[in-house]
C-alpha cells in the first residue's frame, strides 16, 4: 500500500515544475473545442492552481490564438506561447511565424523541433545540420527578445531509438543556445517507463537535468508513470493537462501528477512545486469545474477527484470500514477537496461544507444550526443535478440565503418567451425571440420587453433593461458564455445551463447554475442569480 507523505521529514527540497498544455495540445482532444472566454477563464483557473508555465497556443496560427495573445492572460503563471522553430531557408527577421512568437504578449515561447531524423527529411525536407541550425537561431531570438525559451522535442525518443548522436544532438543545441528547457517528447505515446528512465538517465549526460522536461501522451496508458519515471530519472518540468485531455488516447494528467508529487514520500521527500497546501484541498474542485465549463460530465472513477475515487462498497470489507473508513484509502480524501462514501455521516459533511464556504470568503461557526439545513438543500439540488463545482457565484448566494445574509434586491413577478419564425421585409426567413419580464422593487413594478438573437438572449437584455435604483450597478454587466448539458434523455430531459458573467470595468468573471425540465427556465434562474451576485458585491442598498 502507499505511504501518506503526512509524515515525511522536513528537508531541503528540489523544484519540479508544472508545465500545462490544455489550451494547446487539449485543444486537440475529438469533441472539444475551447472559446475564447473559455481560454481566459482557464488560463485564470490554472493560474490560481499553482501551475508554472500555461501554454496558451499558437498566436498567428488562427484568429483566436492570435487574438488570445494580446495581452498577458496570467499573473503568477509564465504565460507562453508555441510554435515551430525558424523555417529552413528562411531567417529569423523572414519568418512569419517565427516573428509572430516573439511578437506575442507572452512571458516564454516554447518551440517545436524535430529531434527524428526520418522527419527531418520527411516532414521538413531539408537537412539535419540545416535543423540544428534552426534550433539554434530560433533559440537564440526568444533570448534575445526577452523572453525564455523552451523547446520541445518532438518524437525524442523514437528518434532516439532511431538515431541516438542526432536526437541527443537536438537536445543539445536547444540548451546550448541558452534554451532553459529542453522537453524529451513521447509523442506518439509508445515508450514505456523502463524505456523513459533509460533513455533520460542517458540525456542527462548531455544536459542537466533541471534543464530537461517530459512531455508524455497516454496511448498505452503510462503518460503518469512515464512523466514519474523521467523524474527519477532527473527530468525537473513535468508537461500535461488538465484531466489528461489531448488527442488520440490524451495527455499526462497533471490533476493526478499533483496529488502524487505533494503526497506520496518517495516525491513529497525529495521534490516541492508550485501548487500550495490550500489549492491542493481545491483540486476536486478545479477538475470537475473544468469539466463543467466543457460541457462534460466528470469521470466519476478519476484517481483522486472522481466521486468514486474514495468510495467503497462494504461487502466482505464491513467490519473494517466500520472500524476506520481510511483502511481502504490510500490518501485522505479531504487532501485533494474530494470525500469518502463510505457511512459519511452528517458532520463530515459538515465539515466539508465549512471548508468550501471558507475557501469562497464566506465566515461560518461549525456549530450554527442552519449549515444542516442547508447541506440538506444542496444535497436535494445535486440530486435534482444542479452542480455548483463550477458555479460558485450560485453556490455563494445559496449559502448565504441561508445565513441570511442576502438582501431582497427585487421580485420576479413573471416572465415569458415567445419565439416567431417570420419572413422579414426583404423575404429573408429569420427567427425572432422576444421576453417580457415584469420584476417588483421597493413594491413598484417594472416591466421590460426585449427582442434578442435566442430566448436566452431576449430575456437577458429585458431582465437589465430597466432595475430600477440598480441599473447603474449593472451597467458593466455582460453575459459571456452560455453552456448547455442535457442530464437525462427524452422528450422531458432535464436541462443544466450554466451561465458565465463578466464585469467589463474590473474584469471579475463569475459563474451560476439552473436546472429545470424546461431551458428558458434553467437559464433565467443562472441569469437571476448572475444579476444578483452582482448586485451583492457591488453591495447595492436591499429594495
Amino acid at each position: 500500500m502507499s505511504v501518506n507523505a503526512e509524515s515525511s521529514k522536513t528537508t531541503a527540497r528540489e523544484r519540479l515544475y508544472l508545465f500545462d498544455t490544455t489550451l494547446r495540445d487539449g485543444a486537440q482532444t475529438n469533441g472539444i473545442d475551447f472559446s475564447l472566454e473559455d481560454k481566459i477563464a482557464i488560463a485564470d483557473m490554472l493560474d490560481k492552481l499553482g501551475i508554472d508555465y500555461v501554454e496558451g497556443g499558437y498566436p498567428g496560427a488562427n484568429p483566436m490564438d492570435t487574438a488570445f495573445f494580446q495581452k498577458k492572460r496570467t499573473k503568477a503563471a509564465a504565460f507562453t506561447a508555441f510554435g515551430m522553430t525558424k523555417r529552413a531557408g528562411r531567417s529569423v527577421e523572414n519568418d512569419p511565424g517565427l516573428q509572430g512568437l516573439l511578437q506575442a504578449q507572452s512571458d516564454a515561447i516554447c518551440f517545436v523541433a524535430k529531434s527524428w531524423d526520418f522527419h527531418v527529411k520527411v516532414a521538413l525536407a531539408t537537412t539535419n545540420e540545416e535543423n540544428l541550425d534552426g534550433i539554434r537561431q530560433s533559440v537564440a531570438a526568444a533570448v534575445a527578445a526577452g523572453k525564455e525559451a523552451l523547446v520541445d522535442c518532438e518524437h525524442f525518443f523514437d528518434g532516439y531509438k532511431a538515431n541516438r548522436d542526432y536526437a541527443v544532438a537536438c537536445a543539445k543545441a536547444a540548451y546550448e543556445a541558452g534554451a532553459r528547457w529542453v522537453v524529451l517528447c513521447d509523442t506518439n505515446g509508445g515508450t514505456l517507463p523502463d524505456e523513459i528512465e533509460a533513455i533520460v538517465a542517458d540525456v542527462t549526460r548531455f544536459v542537466p537535468g533541471d534543464h530537461l522536461g517530459i512531455h508524455a501522451h497516454n496511448d498505452t496508458e503510462q503518460a503518469v508513470a512515464n512523466s514519474l519515471a523521467a523524474v527519477k530519472a532527473g527530468v525537473r518540468q513535468i508537461q500535461g493537462t488538465l484531466n489528461g485531455i489531448g488527442e488520440r488516447c490524451g495527455n499526462a494528467n497533471l490533476v493526478t501528477l499533483i496529488p502524487t508529487l505533494m503526497l506520496k514520500r518517495d516525491y513529497a521527500e525529495r521534490f516541492e512545486v508550485g501548487v500550495s497546501e490550500d489549492a491542493l484541498s481545491k483540486l476536486t474542485q478545479f477538475s470537475r469545474s473544468f469539466d463543467e465549463l466543457l460541457n462534460r460530465a466528470p469521470d466519476r472513477h478519476a484517481p483522486y477527484v472522481g466521486a468514486a475515487a474514495f468510495a467503497t462498497k462494504a461487502g466482505i470489507h464491513a467490519s473494517a470500514i466500520l472500524k476506520d473508513p481510511r483502511t481502504y484509502e490510500h490518501v485522505a480524501p479531504e487532501r485533494v477537496g474530494n470525500r469518502r462514501h463510505v457511512l459519511v455521516s452528517d458532520q463530515a459533511g459538515k465539515s466539508n461544507l465549512v471548508s468550501q464556504l471558507k475557501s469562497l470568503g464566506i465566515a461560518a461557526d461549525p456549530s450554527d444550526r442552519r449549515l444542516d439545513g442547508l447541506l440538506r438543500e444542496v444535497k436535494e439540488r445535486e440530486a435534482l443535478g444542479y452542480a455548483y463545482e463550477a458555479a460558485d457565484a450560485s453556490f455563494s448566494l445559496l449559502a448565504m440565503r441561508h445565513l441570511g445574509e442576502v438582501p431582497k434586491f427585487f421580485d420576479v413577478k413573471s416572465f415569458r418567451v415567445m419565439v416567431e419564425r417570420r419572413y422579414n421585409a426583404v423575404g429573408e426567413l429569420v427567427t425572432m425571440s422576444e421576453a417580457v419580464v415584469k420584476l417588483v422593487i421597493d413594491g413598484e413594478e417594472h416591466m421590460s420587453v426585449a427582442e434578442g438573437n435566442g430566448p436566452v438572449n431576449a430575456l437577458d437584455i429585458a431582465m437589465r433593461k430597466d432595475l430600477g435604483k440598480y441599473q447603474s450597478e449593472i451597467e458593466n454587466l455582460v453575459l459571456m458564455d452560455f453552456k448547455v448539458r442535457i442530464l437525462n434523455g427524452g422528450t422531458e430531459a432535464i436541462t443544466r445551463v450554466l451561465i458565465e458573467s463578466m464585469d467589463e470595468k474590473t474584469d471579475e468573471r463569475w459563474f451560476t447554475v439552473g436546472v429545470s425540465p424546461n431551458i428558458v427556465d434553467a437559464s433565467f434562474q443562472a441569469l437571476t442569480d448572475s444579476i444578483t451576485y452582482r448586485l451583492l458585491k457591488g453591495a447595492a442598498p436591499a429594495a
